[in-house]
């Protein structure tokens, strides 16, 4: 077979990855697997091999629940026709390995670096000297904003080419934090500094990305996590959702001058994070997670008082979300703003909310279940519309999923929580992918050992990666004024983007 199939977080010796010609590893991931129902690419990514680059290509396949995994070793010297000739679900992709390794395309239709990292292949190309696209004439006019931004924003900029205050083209430049995130999972060698550094990879995604790492690492170190390890994990993630979305929903409100659903929704994402702090001393769950061990397990005292937080939240969120969900003016901004098509978000590869918003069914949570998804019976929700009206609803709508999963979850604890392990060293010659619903959406990790059990590659992808042009779209034909609330309906990570 030219491929192997694996589960989520499943190790596999890299010697069972098969290596093809690279026209045939090209026909077998755009032309075959690709064109699965439940198809997409969760990862592909090159590193050095032998004096030339080992490409990786990881399809999952939603329906059987596997992700198909091969390899092509190039001559980075040597151009190649693109995968994104045939499917610009891998533009992106190929963007950055030709960023990394200036593996030239003879197709493709973007190219154009991703990230400026420090460690780029051509250290002359510089964000400053980025390739905008353009249009000459007398009659459109160009608006840039950032990369410095009011308030508390990250750094990145927005290139509108404009017809009075119509909206024709958006161009979204990233790449202006160089934080080398990938390298320093290389560099540092503790298991704690390691944690550290998955907790950091985006700073609203804290519970997302550590539990990626964490059952990527007990996977390669042979560790089997028990039920009492998997239930404060899955606890974290779907308090997170809750908090961010809750968040969002404020902010959206900022964004068409609702000031009460604004001011109410804030306030009730506050008691949320602050009951990471009641467990585990940091209000975004940073220290809690860690491989084979619990330092906070979640006791029958941490159940009743979230069943309590969870019990006034319900009530007020309820009651706000009536009132901005029966308000014109608000849902005047929000209906038919920022649409995104089914047919565009299957064509760039969007997952999370992104894709479930113009009626793709793609959650980790059901196709690749980890930790208690699969005991939770996990049903995606699902929208239509594509607008932001689709993704505000969404929110709400998975806040109380979220709610009604905690529920279940701390009905009946155990009188004993297991919360010491051990983990041995990580198998040698290994790969390991690891995929995680955030609330963003679909959080992927990979990782290749060497011959010692050490790190040689860590892989890192955001769901941001896949669906900033999303937004790009959405806000084609839209008037400028708009821009401001369907960027914060997507509210992707410019850190999560720039590793």
């Amino acid at each position: 077979m030219s491929y192997v199939s694996i589960k989520n977080n499943e190790t596999i010796p890299v010697s069972s990855i098969p290596e093809m010609d690279y026209s045939a590893f090209l026909e077998l991931n755009v032309l075959s697997l690709l064109k699965g129902m439940g198809a997409h690419c969760t990862s592909y990514f090159g590193y050095p091999y032998s004096g030339n680059i080992k490409l990786i290509c990881c399809m999952a396949n939603d329906e059987q629940h596997s992700i198909n995994i091969s390899s092509s070793v190039v001559d980075p010297k040597h151009p190649l026709p693109s995968f994104s000739q045939h499917s610009l679900v891998f533009e992106r992709f190929e963007r950055e390995i030709h960023e990394n390794f200036g593996i030239a395309y003879t197709d493709h239709p973007w190219l154009k670096p991703v990230r400026f990292p420090e460690n780029r292949f051509d250290k002359k190309m510089t964000v400053a000297d980025y390739p905008f696209f353009a249009i000459e004439s007398e009659e459109l006019h160009e608006v840039g904003v950032g990369p410095i931004h009011a308030g508390i924003i990250e750094p990145g900029h927005f290139r509108f080419i404009c017809n009075g205050e119509q909206i024709l083209h958006l161009e979204i430049q990233l790449g202006y934090q160089h934080r080398g995130i990938e390298s320093l999972f290389l560099e540092k060698k503790k298991l704690l500094q390691r944690i550290t550094l998955a907790e950091n990879i985006a700073g609203d995604s804290v519970a997302g990305h550590t539990i990626a790492f964490v059952n990527l690492w007990e996977s390669l170190c042979r560790f089997r996590p028990a039920r009492d390890l998997q239930l404060p994990r899955t606890i974290a993630l779907e308090l997170e959702r809750i908090a961010i979305h809750t968040g969002d929903l404020s902010a959206m409100c900022t964004d068409v001058a609702y000031q009460l659903g604004s001011a109410v929704f804030g306030r009730l994402r506050t008691p949320v994070i602050n009951y990471f702090q009641i467990w585990c001393g940091n209000r975004l769950s940073k220290g809690l997670i860690r491989p084979a061990n619990n330092h906070y397990p979640f006791t029958k005292e941490l159940a009743d008082e979230l069943t309590r937080l969870l019990d006034d939240f319900e009530k007020d969120f309820e009651e706000i979300s009536k009132e901005l969900f029966s308000l014109p003016s608000a849902l005047a901004r929000f209906e038919k703003t920022g649409v995104v098509t089914a047919e565009q978000a299957e064509m760039i590869g969007t997952v999370g909310m992104t894709a479930r918003m113009t009626g793709i069914n793609r959650d980790i949570r059901l196709s690749h279940p980890h930790d208690l998804y699969a005991e939770l019976s996990h049903h995606p929700l699902i929208k239509y519309q594509g607008d932001v009206y689709a993704r505000a609803r969404m929110r709400k709508k998975e806040i109380n999923q979220s709610i009604g999963y905690l529920r279940k979850l701390i009905k009946d604890l155990p009188d004993e929580i297991q919360h010491t392990g051990h983990v041995t060293s990580p198998s040698p010659h290994s790969f390991t992918i690891s995929l995680v619903e955030g609330w963003r959406g679909e959080i992927c990790h990979c990782a290749i050992t060497g011959h010692d059990g050490e790190l040689i590659v860590y892989k890192i992808k955001d769901p941001s990666f896949h669906n900033w042009l999303a937004l790009a779209l959405a806000v084609r034909n839209n008037e400028i004024s708009d821009f401001p609330i369907s960027n914060k309906s997507f509210d992707l990570s410019y850190c999560g983007h720039d590793l």
